[in-house]
């Protein structure tokens, strides 16, 4: 059981491409690891283990995956015949069941992934902490007193745990890399339309949410990509080509690169810990030693502090329609005792922002996208930040109540001032894990490239991976 979990996703389907290990065995050493470790951090809400069981000892489909075991988040794609959930009340209580595959999951299975269950997420994907009222918190592997971050949390302590090698993840605000960076993972977020979300969005968030996953190794993240990445019929737009798999760019040579640090946060919003601080300086001082360029520079659009006064009219509009689009699919209309306080309070505003003033906010996000982008034409390759201000934070200080409904909200904008902002522009952006802080919690730093080129953040990461391996660092909760 322990000697599979200790491989990753790529080199589990070597073993079953080889015929040295079955589907079967792949999967039922998977479940018993997310039996072993799930009782004490609540990662997987949902288990599908006779199904999963099932699927292996039928023919799978022979894709680069074949018989690898897979856990899906609760939100960010829908798997036909399933509970889907999306940390939501009023879908649990109603016991609501998927009709179809949404095309990254359909994707995934014909890759020959093997579903054995679904992840926690935070209501509708919205904090930055896996914490639901209805399925309770996911604990970090790492200290089970923090939280593992979110939304993308129960699939990242899955991962980080060794219950499988992948999970599949979302990121709207940085629900990919802040779990990563809470996890000690590997988090890619693509770019823009990279993935299809179809066959019923066209984007999600105005493009701001994304979908893809949370690994161990880069060249899984790669991978995985490769899977999911491919346009899609029908699709409003998709992100420029890349000009070979990605795969394939893992230990490809990046060139000498001009790389801007920035550690300052921005507008201000929060204060940067010395533990963040510190993994950034370690991160510039590894990417000097090879060969790159490393100076201090960054957009300077990123300490516009008139942001947030224009996002939280579309981010109100965006929860009004997720809100609008679950009641349609019970039947009925959605209030305030259908889902938490937090939640509600951002329905409420979305309702209230009339069409031309929500509009009005994206035309401005737009523009201001276009200025953070700019620096990158002025002859920088990559951006080099915190992912998080601050290390895993504990459970619990992400929590709203009916006297205080935007607690959460407040708290959470100091938790994602490095990571939204290119949710807005669309850039691909990966956290990497190389830096624990002294009683052992991971701290992730983040990259960031211009639009469309992945390939290039590939490379550096499993540059930097070489350097300084994290995939064999295990956790104290961990199933190998």
């Amino acid at each position: 059981m322990s000697d599979l979990g200790d491989l990753d996703a790529t080199a589990q389907a070597e073993l079953v491409r080889t015929g040295e290990a079955s589907p079967s065995e792949l999967v039922d050493a998977a479940i018993q690891r997310i039996e072993a470790v799930n009782p004490e951090l609540n990662a997987v809400i949902i288990p599908m283990f006779e199904k999963a069981r099932e699927a292996a000892a039928t023919a799978l489909p022979d894709g680069p995956f074949r018989g690898v075991p897979i856990l899906l988040k609760d939100l960010d794609g829908a798997l036909g015949g399933a509970p889907y959930h999306k940390g939501m009340k009023a879908l649990k209580d109603a016991g609501y069941v998927a009709p179809h595959d949404d095309t990254n999951i359909a994707r995934l299975k014909e890759a020959g992934f093997v579903v054995c269950g679904k992840t926690n997420t935070p209501e509708l994907g919205l904090l930055p902490t896996t914490e639901p009222e209805i399925y309770g918190p996911t604990r970090n592997p790492w200290d089970t007193t923090r939280s593992s971050s979110g939304s993308s949390g129960g699939s990242a302590a899955a991962v980080a745990s060794g219950m499988v090698p992948v999970a599949t993840a979302g990121d709207g605000g940085g629900s990919i890399r802040t779990p990563a960076a809470f996890c000690g993972l590997f988090g890619l977020k693509p770019t823009r339309d990279r993935v299809p979300m179809g066959p019923d969005v066209g984007e999600g968030w105005a493009g701001l949410g994304v979908r893809g996953a949370v690994t161990r190794t880069v060249r899984d993240s790669a991978a995985v990509l490769d899977v999911l990445g491919a346009p899609e019929p029908g699709a409003p737009r998709h992100a420029p080509p890349l000009s070979r798999p990605l795969a394939e760019e893992v230990g490809a040579d990046p060139g000498k690169l001009r790389i801007g640090v920035r550690t300052s946060v921005p507008t201000g919003s929060a204060e940067l810990t010395p533990e963040a601080a510190d993994a950034v300086a370690s991160v510039a001082a590894l990417l000097s030693d090879l060969g790159h360029t490393v100076e201090e520079s960054s957009p300077e659009a990123l300490d516009d502090d008139t942001l947030v006064g224009q996002f939280f009219p579309a981010f109100g509009s965006w929860v009004a329609r997720e809100v609008d689009a679950a009641g349609e699919a019970l039947g009925r209309t959605l209030g305030p005792d259908d889902m938490e306080p937090g939640t509600w309070v951002l329905v409420e505003m979305g309702r209230a922002t009339p069409g031309p003033q929500y509009l009005a906010a994206i035309e401005w996000l737009h523009g201001w996208a276009r200025r953070v982008q700019s620096w990158w034409s002025g002859g920088f390759d990559l951006l080099l930040t915190p992912t998080v201000p601050e290390p895993p934070i504990p459970l619990g200080q992400l929590a709203s109540t009916p006297d205080n409904p935007l607690a959460a909200s407040m708290r959470a904008a100091e938790l994602v001032p490095f990571t939204i902002p290119f949710n807005i522009t669309g850039q691909p952006a990966a956290s990497i894990p190389l830096h624990w802080t002294d009683d052992g919690l991971p701290v992730g730093t983040q990259l960031v490239a211009t639009f469309g080129r992945e390939d290039l953040l590939v490379r550096v990461a499993s540059q930097l991976e070489e350097a300084r391996p994290w995939a064999n660092r295990r956790p104290p909760v961990s199933a190998t």
